[in-house]
């Protein structure tokens, strides 16, 4: 009887200590996903792109296709609609990009409209794609006289993860133009007369950071 008692006292021990782990375990997720989820709200971001534009072309050939990479920026604003772990997030944000075609500084500023739709995965972590409406605004080849590219309206598509920590946020995405768009011009510098063009679609990755007010 001595032993079925010691048996019975061992057993409901290790339940308790069971049962706490798993109380323990459950506090520590819940208050993950609590710290971890913000309410819908507006707020600004800004950050640093690292990328470039596309091929250059003489009538039609390829003639430098991997233009020096240079860091550009963005600023601007989002909102973000919050539906549990689901969201949907449109940004307004200026953009200036920069890159070297053999010594030669192309600069492009356009207005970026990505509309991204996202996932919570696990505490602060979040998923997130969606399309990117674009506006170029301006274009500007050191010491070369340019045409305005083929389409001011283009569309691209982002895709990302990042981290929230309460209001603050930081995503790693990557964004590529998806709408064709040559931007023609004459470079006079090297006795050349007929139109270069130049792809003007942006392949990128950007850092952002972001608060929530």
């Amino acid at each position: 009887m001595l032993l079925i008692n010691k048996m019975f006292k061992i057993a409901f021990y290790n339940q308790n200590v069971v049962m706490k782990k798993y109380v323990a375990i459950l506090v520590i997720l819940t208050s993950t996903v609590s710290w971890a989820q913000s309410e819908s709200g507006l707020g600004i971001t800004a950050g640093a792109n690292y990328g470039s534009t596309g091929d250059l072309k003489e009538n039609g050939q390829t003639i430098i296709d991997n233009p020096k990479e240079e860091l550009g920026f963005h600023l601007g604003v989002y909102y973000k609609l919050d539906f549990g772990i689901i969201y949907v997030r449109p940004e307004l944000k200026y953009t200036q990009l920069s890159n070297e075609y053999n010594g030669v500084q192309f600069d492009i500023e356009k207005l970026d409209l990505p509309i991204l739709i996202g996932a919570e995965i696990i505490g602060p972590l979040h998923i997130f794609a969606g399309p990117s409406l674009q506006y170029v605004m301006d274009t500007d080849i050191q010491d070369i006289d340019a045409t305005d590219v083929e389409n001011d309206f283009t569309i691209g598509a982002q895709f990302g993860i990042g981290i929230n920590l309460g209001n603050l946020g930081i995503d790693v995405r990557y964004e590529r133009g998806l709408t064709d768009n040559e931007l023609s011009f004459i470079d006079n510098t090297v006795n050349i007369n007929r139109p270069l063009t130049i792809d003007s679609r942006p392949e990128q990755i950007i850092l952002a950071l972001s608060v929530k007010f």
